[in-house]
């Protein structure tokens, strides 16, 4: 047997007790004060913990193949904030989702945060407990990245931090159970070899708009004086899962709405604001032809005119007379440049 194992009958070694400590007033004075019963005594109490690292949540975070640039940069911030996260490579799409909870056996991890990407625009997380469940599926929206923010705000690397939650997530059950997953998932284990024993910054989520928002806050002052410094996203939640990325569905969203039904929609009024433009200037276009026609056959355009009085009818019987043409006397050649000299 290894000499680290602990024998049956043996017995565990007795816990650590509050120690004494004694204080010299002086140096030079030791070897006197030493005879005299009386000495400055203080006791020490016994540690609070022993420091054992008890919490041993490991949450795995990669994705599938296909996704952006945007997408790597978030996952890149999570891990940085996450001390006790493991990486994986990517994921081929092909594979089923199940397969997920094998890779989680493997890297020996309990909590897995999974990013999957479609049509290379649509950004999908599942957050699971690996490998029971439960499971919750969302659609990530508004992304921003801590490049992208450029906040004034810079906490430790490897820090734990506070998790602060909307009093709705107390109310409704589905929220109750994705805030223990959320806690289970973020939230740092104490005395993790990874982590730095301070706690300078906050996870806040919040629900408005039947969204989760998550922001990330440095905490600067000792007054609980804030500053943001990212990474910031949208949760929308889908479906809850019992199981770890399927089984049976525990909560559906009814106010989702899939990306490409959004889209559609999207097409759908661009289109119809293009069908009536063209139905006004069609309108246009016959309003003025009716305008022309009514012009033509304009019905007041004879009201002031009056009739003219009828006379009667002369029938000539006798040939008119021929009119007699006077020739003009036309000067000779001489006498008209002679004019034209003077």
């Amino acid at each position: 047997m290894s000499a680290f194992k602990r024998k049956r009958g043996g017995q565990r070694p007795a816990d650590k007790k509050a120690k004494k400590a004694k204080f010299v007033a002086n140096a030079d004075d030791a070897p006197n004060e030493a005879v005299e019963e009386n000495r400055n005594e203080v006791t020490i109490p016994p540690p609070v913990s022993k420091g054992k690292w008890t919490n041993k949540e490991r949450v795995l975070i990669f994705s599938s193949r296909g996704i952006n640039f945007r997408t790597r940069h978030l996952m890149k911030d999570l891990k940085t904030m996450m001390p006790h996260s493991k990486e994986d490579t990517k994921m081929d799409r092909k594979d089923k989702l199940f397969v997920v909870n094998e890779v989680c056996e493997i890297k020996n991890c309990n909590k897995c945060l999974f990013f999957e990407a479609k049509k290379k625009q649509d950004l999908y997380m599942w957050i699971s407990n690996s490998p029971h469940g439960p499971s919750a599926k969302f659609l990530v929206q508004n992304i921003h990245t801590l490049a992208e923010l450029k906040m004034t705000g810079n906490c430790l690397k490897g820090s734990r931090p506070l998790l602060s939650f909307d009093p709705k997530f107390d109310k409704e059950p589905h929220y109750a159970l994705l805030k223990e997953l959320f806690i289970q998932t973020f939230s740092t284990p104490r005395y993790h070899p990874k982590s730095q024993p301070f706690v300078d910054h906050v996870f806040t989520f919040s629900i408005a708009d039947n969204r989760i928002w998550f922001r990330n806050y440095q905490i600067i002052e000792e007054d609980a004086s804030i500053v943001e410094i990212g990474p910031r996203f949208v949760l929308n939640l889908i479906k809850i899962f019992q199981g770890s990325f399927g089984g049976p569905t525990l909560y559906e969203n009814p106010d989702f709405q899939s990306p490409n039904m959004h889209r559609r929609q999207i097409r759908l009024a661009a289109a119809a604001k293009v069908r009536e433009k063209q139905m006004v200037k069609e309108m246009h276009k016959l309003k003025k032809a009716e305008v022309k026609e009514d012009l033509v056959k304009d019905v007041t355009a004879d009201v002031f005119l009056t009739p003219a009085e009828e006379k009667p009818v002369h029938i000539q019987t006798e040939a008119p007379e021929p009119k007699v043409v006077k020739k003009k006397q036309k000067a000779f050649k001489r006498q008209r440049m002679q004019m034209a000299r003077r």
